[in-house]
């Protein structure tokens, strides 16, 4: 079948041009001269039967018909590129798997994870960028992603299987300077000690105690307290010393173990969301079964 695609070239030279605005500055970066770059731009133009390009006194801007197509080319190209050069770098060898992920736990849970993989499958590479919200893999360069939700999140997720990882209880830690002899306490006695909060939680404090059985007047500031977007953010707090946070301990592995974080605590509180791989619902490839192998693999080892 003959596909209706421009070449390369034409992309290339329009790509540089939109975003320099300078058909002089993309020639530059291309080695080509000032008119070769116009001629691909013309025969773009052409093929595609629009204008990508308004001309001003100045140089060129871009149409909106222009500024839509160059945000899908510069996306493409850039996977391309990508592809590219994973396959120079494996000398036609194994794989590469490009992964969304939820930041704190691609940081604090996975990538302490990956010399496991790298063990067991060398000839698989993963790449990693941070995305938090469902998105359609049909319109982006993912192979899978790591997403932190609810089931009802995910069953919505169109175009999607989900495998459940982990499960997000959270558990009250700080540093065990706060702490009487350093040793955990029952759940009425954190009420009068400095809470952290997460912003995008607001009200996990007060789930925390009314799950305990600490009625609201013993624990009036519940909701009180410096508030930190991240799970990151709060563990970095709880360890200085600042107070005490609710964090999943899957995410302090690392702080646990050198003693700058204990449970204040020891009754969790069971999250409302769950750890997934998520895939696109079609076939899945070699390195994608693998990788999804090991990952749950390494989830039932963790918990």
């Amino acid at each position: 079948m003959h596909r209706k695609i421009p070449s390369t070239q034409a992309l290339a030279c329009f790509e540089a041009a939109a975003r320099h605005e300078s058909y002089t500055r993309a020639a530059q970066e291309l080695a080509l001269t000032q008119s070769a770059v116009s001629r691909q731009i013309n025969a773009l133009e052409s093929f595609l039967g629009v204008a990508l390009f308004r001309r001003t006194r100045h140089g060129v801007v871009l149409t909106p018909s222009g500024a839509g197509y160059w945000r899908q080319v510069a996306r493409r190209l850039q996977g391309l590129e990508r592809d590219t050069l994973d396959v120079m770098a494996r000398q036609g060898q194994g794989g590469a798997l490009a992964l969304a992920a939820v930041p704190t736990f691609a940081t604090r849970w996975l990538i302490p994870r990956l010399p496991q993989l790298a063990a067991r499958h060398p000839d698989i590479t993963v790449h990693i960028e941070t995305r938090t919200r469902p998105f359609l893999f049909t319109d982006a360069e993912f192979d899978a992603a790591l997403y932190a939700g609810t089931p009802e999140q995910v069953a919505n997720w169109p175009g999607t299987r989900a495998v459940q990882l982990l499960q997000e209880d959270v558990l009250p830690v700080c540093s065990p300077a706060l702490l009487p002899q350093g040793r955990a306490v029952e759940p009425a006695a954190l009420a009068p000690m400095p809470l952290l909060q997460q912003s995008t939680r607001p009200y996990v404090w007060r789930q925390w105690f009314d799950a305990m059985g600490v009625a609201p007047a013993q624990a009036p500031k519940a909701m009180d307290g410096p508030r930190y977007e991240l799970f990151s953010m709060l563990a970095q707090a709880a360890a200085c010393g600042m107070g005490v946070a609710l964090i999943p301990p899957l995410l302090i592995e690392a702080e646990v173990a050198r003693g700058e974080l204990v449970a204040a605590c020891e009754r969790p509180l069971r999250g409302e969301r769950n750890y997934y791989l998520v895939t696109p619902a079609q076939e899945e490839t070699p390195v994608l079964a693998a990788f999804g192998a090991w990952l749950a693999q390494a989830a039932r080892a963790a918990q």
